[in-house]
């Protein structure tokens, strides 16, 4: 099972930060789930700190911990944010969280 999974590592990867944003839409966002699931995928913007490192991909690097935007403060700041009265603050968080556990899975794979 472990080697099928490393063997689409990418496939998996980019399908979770596209589909568990519109299941998590869906399921808490209903009414605006559409809304929800852009401003969520937009989050992938995280991955702009990928740009600071050197090399800026390597395929063997794992994101959490090495990147400013994936490290433990920044995701303390996202769980934080899912207690903001704001909604579309909430659901930035939550799409943050959800980054960071897509790409902690890819570490697993690795």
């Amino acid at each position: 099972m472990i080697d099928f999974l490393q063997n689409y590592q990418a496939i998996i990867h980019y399908s979770l930060h596209l589909l568990l944003p519109a299941v998590f839409g869906y399921l808490f966002f209903k009414r605006l789930w559409v809304k929800a699931w852009v401003v969520m995928v937009a989050t992938m913007l995280v991955d702009l700190d990928h740009l600071f490192a050197n090399p800026i991909f390597d395929p063997t690097r794992c994101s959490i911990g090495f990147h400013p935007l994936h490290s433990a403060p920044a995701i303390i700041l996202y769980v934080v944010m899912l207690f903001t009265p704001n909604k579309y603050l909430r659901i930035v968080g939550i799409g943050l969280l959800l980054h960071m556990l897509v790409d902690w899975l890819d570490c697993l794979l690795m």
